[in-house]
Order: C-alpha cells, then sequence, then structure tokens
C-alpha cells in the first residue's frame, strides 16, 4: 500500500473513530486507527495531523447530519451569545466549535471565564436557576500539577465553562489542533460575526425567544425531584421512595431499548404525579407533562397501570383488545416488566442529573 492511501486510511478511520465518540482525544484515535491499518505499530512523526483528522470530522458531519447541522449551529452560538451575555462580568471568551462553525452531534459551547472564585460565577447561575455540575480536574505538565475548574451545564446545547485567574483574560492560549493561538470571541467580536453571518438576524429578539421558550430538561427535572420526597407501600414498593423506584425503572428500561428515548422517558416519568396528586398520580403526570414528551411516551405513561393489571389479571377483554391495537403495546407490556422488576432494595442507580444527561445525548444523537 503506497504510504499516501495509507495516510488517507488513517484519516478517515480516526476521524470515524471521533465522530462515534469511541475516542476524543486526537493521539489516541490516531495512533488506533493507524494500528488498524498498519497491522502494527506506527511512528508518531507519520501519522497525519491534527487539522486533517478535524477536516475529515466536518465531512462526516456534513455527510449524516445534513441541513440540521446549520440549524443546531445556529441554535448554539445563541445560546452561546445568551452565556457571554450573562457572565459579562467575567470577561467571557467563547472558543471551539460553536465560535469556529465545525460542530458536530455531541458538540458542545466552550467559554472561557474569569474570576479568582468559581463561587462567583455559580452564584450567577443560581440566580438564574440554570443547573449545573462542578469539576475539578488535576492536569500535571511538565513537572508541575496544576488544578482546572469546569462548570458543566445541562441545557439544549452542553456548556462548559472553564474558569482562569482574571489576570490571564489577555493570555493568548494555544490550541492543541493547529499549535497557533486558540481562536477565541469576546462578546462585541461574537455579536460582530453573528451579524455579519446572519445578515438581517435581530439578535435581541432571536435570544428572547430562547430564553422564553422551555427546556424540558429543565422540566423533568422539576417534577423528578420532588419524588424523592413520597414514600410508599412497603408492601408493593419495598426499595423504597419514588425517585429511586423511578431512577431503577429506568436504568432497566435502559438495558431493554437502549437507544429508544420515547420509552426512556416513560420509565423516567412514569410515576411524576405522585408528587402532585398520589391519587390519579398518572392523570396529573401527564397534565404536568402536557407538551414535554411525544404522543408515544404519553401514551405508555397513561397506560402503565393498565399493564399492571394485566399481569394480575383484572382487565377486561375489551379493554385489553384496545390496548392492543396500539403499534406500542409490546413496548407497554415490556415498560411494565421494568415497573414490576424495579423494586429491589439497595440496587445501584444512575442519580437525576446522570439520567437526564444520558437522554439528552441521546435526543441529540438519534434526534
Amino acid at each position: 500500500m503506497n504510504s499516501s492511501k495509507q495516510r488517507r486510511q488513517i484519516i478517515f478511520e480516526a476521524a470515524r473513530l471521533m465522530y462515534s465518540r469511541q475516542e476524543t482525544e486526537y493521539y489516541r484515535a490516531k495512533m488506533k486507527a493507524a494500528r488498524k491499518v498498519c497491522q502494527g505499530w506506527v511512528k508518531p512523526a507519520d501519522l497525519p495531523s491534527n487539522r486533517e483528522i478535524r477536516d475529515e470530522i466536518q465531512r462526516f458531519a456534513c455527510t449524516f447530519e445534513g441541513e440540521s447541522r446549520t440549524e443546531n449551529l445556529l441554535g448554539m452560538r445563541l445560546q452561546a451569545l445568551r452565556f457571554l451575555r450573562m457572565f459579562k462580568p467575567f470577561h467571557p471568551k467563547l472558543i471551539g466549535s460553536t465560535l469556529t462553525g465545525h460542530i458536530r452531534q455531541g458538540s458542545d459551547i466552550d467559554i472561557h471565564v474569569f474570576s479568582h472564585s468559581y463561587e462567583a460565577i455559580t452564584a450567577q447561575l443560581d440566580e438564574e436557576g440554570i443547573s449545573y455540575r462542578v469539576e475539578h480536574k488535576t492536569v500535571k505538565k511538565h513537572g508541575e500539577e496544576r488544578i482546572f475548574t469546569h462548570i458543566h451545564i445541562q441545557d439544549e446545547f452542553p456548556v462548559e465553562l472553564t474558569l482562569y485567574p482574571t489576570e490571564r483574560s489577555s493570555y493568548g492560549f494555544k490550541c492543541s489542533i493547529t499549535g497557533k493561538r486558540i481562536e477565541r470571541a469576546t462578546l462585541p467580536q461574537f455579536e460582530q460575526l453573528l451579524v455579519k453571518e446572519y445578515p438581517g438576524i435581530d439578535l435581541d429578539q432571536r435570544l428572547a425567544e430562547v430564553e422564553e421558550s422551555i427546556d424540558r430538561f429543565q422540566m423533568y427535572r422539576l417534577l423528578l425531584l420532588p419524588l424523592a420526597g413520597v414514600k410508599q407501600s412497603k408492601k408493593y414498593h419495598p426499595e423504597g421512595d419514588a425517585l429511586y423506584h423511578s431512577l431503577q425503572v429506568y436504568d432497566l428500561a435502559c438495558d431493554e431499548l437502549p437507544y429508544d428515548e420515547e420509552f426512556q422517558l416513560a420509565a423516567l416519568l412514569h410515576d411524576v404525579g405522585k408528587a402532585i396528586d398520589p391519587h390519579d398520580h398518572v392523570e396529573a403526570g401527564l397534565q404536568a407533562l402536557e407538551g414535554l414528551i411525544t404522543e408515544r411516551t404519553a401514551w405508555l405513561i397513561q397506560h402503565h397501570m393498565d399493564a399492571h393489571a394485566i399481569r394480575a389479571g383484572t382487565l377486561g377483554a375489551r379493554a385489553r383488545r384496545r390496548l392492543m391495537a396500539n403499534e406500542s403495546y409490546e413496548d407497554l407490556l415490556l415498560l411494565e416488566e421494568c415497573d414490576h422488576n424495579g423494586r429491589e432494595p439497595g440496587v445501584d442507580v444512575p442519580d437525576v442529573e446522570d439520567a437526564l444527561e444520558a437522554i439528552q445525548e441521546l435526543s441529540r444523537l438519534c434526534g
């Protein structure tokens, strides 16, 4: 095999690994691809550049995502604008694919913020009612350990804030892909970019639309968390509170149908009405979720108690025939099985944030 063809194959395979999220680092992706293509060890000096891999990833994105990629880019940029304005006192700078336009499925919004206290950043998020997770990461470079603080926000598109000391706001960070100074934009620079790339756009109006739109995952969170205070009959639910039960059912549902967002949401949200009206939790839950779930998810939640009656043999024949006429009938029985089995004391379950983050990622990847 000639070296040019071999190089192209390594680029393609490394890009495939990164686009599918099997690898997240360029070097590891290239080495893994090279070992597969060349059937052995390859000198790092013979590997393609990060830029070549990035360009190939963009070709993947254009091929598989089509027009949705353009729509997602504008959505991500409007969300980035919202956070840049929110953190204006902290000299925010947008970096990465949202700025350059090199997005793909699963891309996040990367923003540098500058402050000596991450609590000042999180206080702003608390005031806005935005959920987040703080991560302190230790990195060893040139024999010296440094701690980097990242604040992860799960919104319509994920946002990662990286905190630096205030005096580094003018520092020229280097890009791992090109080795050159990283591309970044201040709030005024980014607003100018948007006006240039989207002629005639009314940024204030579009941003108001973004802020007024309902974040369904935030609503899911608000409906789920009160379930921790809902105690259940030990006869039917020896596992404990309604939230712990819901997370068990969700975890089992993920094992059964790992790529079915609607089914997983039905499993996770089927009992949210118990914190609203325990006497009619199904109807209460459906009313609270109206407009936030699909028709199929709503149908599964609406009839999950009927499925228990099928197991018990107490549902009438006519009612059962009506259920069987629905194309999701088999999934309803599967949901009931997860619901029935999700009552084990002491088993490990994901927390609410992990569950919602996983479903949100599934939504982005599978549409």
